[in-house]
């Protein structure tokens, strides 16, 4: 068998991620961030007559062109902790003589790593983005398809009320919605650049600093903080609240999908072909596959975001390894993401919603789920206490002889001295329990609409 050349040679892979998130999120991608930003800041630097235009122009044009190995670099960074260090002097060996002295210069290995990071961040975040855009809009194509087939609320795990499975996919979408309005704030105004020398003061820079700072921010297309944020880390704490919102929002879709496809409720089932969901052992099982996968992201993701947390708190003005804590927890967060949304998507795509399971379940209730409507027929001339009891003794009448709550209603000589059998019908039909189902879906859709 041949020896994995790494941790990862995609074996589990394409079940927790999305090829294109993770295309922004490799070492490869990180790396040439980070040749990015030392370009970018050799750039902003001649712009702002820090550096000579030719010594610039020679440092970007080495970060562009030359070729940097990604082990060489990684097992070098041991020695300095970060792979900055060895990068710029990998940077060095290759430009002129006379541009060697301006690489790196007036910045310190964690402005690298935290633009590059950012970068990363916001390219990674634009395609999660993107595909929760394409989540919201199945679950509104699924809500307006939908709006009325009726189906039974479940609260506690138990029977509850009629409501449509509309209703339920506007849920879903405005979530997604929520989330994404937050995640994009943040991948548009909150990603910013790093740039403060050794202790923040922009100290080799002088009074140019800050004008470097923000031609560098222009150059990279991130945003220009008021002041170093070495050790503020507040950017990093929202990005991380923002991912771990969208992952339980989708984690929630997973998990109500799952349930309906529960063996004995069986309301909806996902696509694929006869092969999706397939057991290694069981030839009748038809697993759902999609859920459970995104719903595994829903349990990895808010550890991740307790870690970036817990790293959060970083002594004076550089951390000693809560920084370093952050690397790796903000790009796997991100990968969990876009895996999960990206799957979302795929299970939404293809959802098969049984309605006559849907419906077949509220006819088997036997009228029970109808129960608050009967009691609030009564309560004007009961009172709220005694139409309940009363019609809590119907239900229980109905559960024991196995009956219609309609027919031990309409035998009731209590209810039968207030309500007709024709009100008794009225209060027990579906159509009537529904409420405001379709103002909500519109207003769900409006919402949306209007974004």
């Amino acid at each position: 068998m041949k020896q994995p050349s790494s941790r990862s040679d995609g074996l589990l892979d394409a079940l927790f991620t999305s090829p294109q998130v993770e295309q922004e999120l490799s070492d490869a991608a990180l790396l040439g961030a980070m040749l990015e930003v030392e370009a970018a800041l050799a750039q902003a630097e001649a712009d702002a007559g820090v550096v000579p235009g030719a010594a610039a122009a020679a440092i970007s044009s080495a970060c562009v062109n030359a070729s940097f190995d990604l082990a060489e670099l990684g097992a070098a960074a041991v020695d300095s902790g970060n792979p900055v260090v060895p990068l710029v002097r990998a940077i060095v060996a290759v430009v002129p003589e006379s541009a060697k002295a301006w690489v790196h210069h007036g910045a310190t290995s964690q402005d690298v790593v935290d633009s590059a990071l950012m970068l990363v961040a916001h390219r990674a975040g634009e395609v999660v983005l993107r595909d929760a855009s394409a989540v919201a809009a199945l679950c509104g194509e699924l809500a307006d398809r939908h709006r009325d087939s009726v189906m039974l609320a479940r609260t506690l795990g138990q029977a509850a009320a009629p409501t449509t499975f509309g209703v339920k996919a506007a849920g879903w979408l405005v979530a997604v919605d929520s989330v994404a309005v937050r995640l994009r704030d943040v991948v548009e105004s909150r990603l910013a650049v790093q740039l403060g020398g050794a202790a923040g003061t922009l100290g080799v820079l002088g009074d140019a600093g800050p004008r470097v700072v923000r031609l560098l921010a222009e150059r990279l297309g991130l945003q220009a903080p008021v002041l170093p944020w070495h050790t503020d880390r507040q950017r990093i704490l929202e990005l991380a609240g923002a991912l771990g919102g969208v992952v339980a929002a989708v984690g929630k879709i997973g998990l109500d999908v799952e349930l309906l496809a529960q063996t004995g409720i069986d309301e909806v089932r996902e696509g694929g072909g006869p092969s999706h969901g397939g057991s290694s052992a069981m030839p009748h099982k038809q697993n759902p596959v999609d859920s459970v996968l995104v719903r595994s992201a829903a349990y990895r993701a808010p550890g991740l975001v307790a870690t970036l947390f817990a790293t959060a708190q970083q002594e004076h003005e550089r951390a000693a390894g809560a920084w370093h804590a952050e690397w790796q927890p903000l790009r796997s967060l991100l990968s969990i993401a876009g895996g999960a949304v990206a799957r979302t998507s795929v299970m939404l795509a293809g959802l098969d919603v049984r309605t006559d399971r849907m419906r077949s379940a509220v006819e088997a209730a036997g009228g029970l789920v109808m129960a608050e409507h009967l009691a609030a027929k009564l309560m004007p001339v009961l009172g709220r206490s005694a139409a309940q009891a009363l019609v809590g003794e119907c239900c229980a009448r109905a559960v024991e002889q196995s009956r219609d709550l309609r027919d031990v209603a309409k035998e009731n000589s209590e209810i039968g001295q207030l309500l007709s059998a024709a009100e008794v019908d009225e209060a027990l039909d579906v159509g009537t329990a529904l409420g405001a189902v379709h103002a909500l879906i519109d207003a769900a859709l409006a919402r949306v609409e209007a974004r």
